[in-house]
């Protein structure tokens, strides 16, 4: 069985951006495409509908370009217990209030016991302090929670995924 992958929308948004001319973007965009075409066939991919609210919004053009992308990727859903445990997260200030779509992804990768969490938001969400108190909410839960990585901790030969 592969290892299962739920795919933020910071990942969507920098696979079908146009070309950056910041070195930091630009960087972002480059290890994307690199998990995206070298990668991604070793996992189990999964989205939410949020993901797909997020990538529809702005200019028409490139949310067609992040819709078709992640047309084929199976959707979890958000149930009672990703609301819940959502809910929790605010409550102790894990996260402020406008960071709630963040919060949200989290727990519908935590409550369908995705294996990781793949995304480009370093601020809210790939956040080594915030990962610690998210992990410790979801325990009292009795959910684990998901590895939150960005593509360039997933692209390396020591991964296992690739062969010779």
């Amino acid at each position: 069985m592969k290892p299962s992958v739920y795919v933020e929308t910071s990942i969507i948004s920098y696979l079908t951006s146009q070309p950056s001319k910041d070195l930091v973007t630009s960087a972002n965009q480059l290890v994307a495409h690199e998990w995206w075409n070298r990668k991604r066939n070793g996992f189990d991919l999964y989205i939410s509908e949020l993901v797909l609210e997020e990538a529809g919004r702005g200019d028409v053009v490139m949310a067609r370009r992040r819709l078709e992308l992640a047309a084929n990727i199976p959707l979890l859903d958000v149930n009672e217990d990703v609301i819940v445990l959502a809910e929790e997260i605010l409550r102790n200030n894990i996260l402020p209030a406008k960071a709630a779509a963040d919060i949200s992804h989290i727990e519908i990768a935590a409550v369908h016991e995705v294996d990781f969490l793949l995304t480009l938001n370093c601020k809210h969400i790939a956040n080594a302090f915030i990962y610690r108190r998210i992990e410790r909410i979801c325990r009292c839960f009795g959910v684990v929670a998901p590895i939150f990585c960005t593509p360039q901790e997933m692209v390396g030969k020591e991964d296992g995924l690739d062969e010779g």
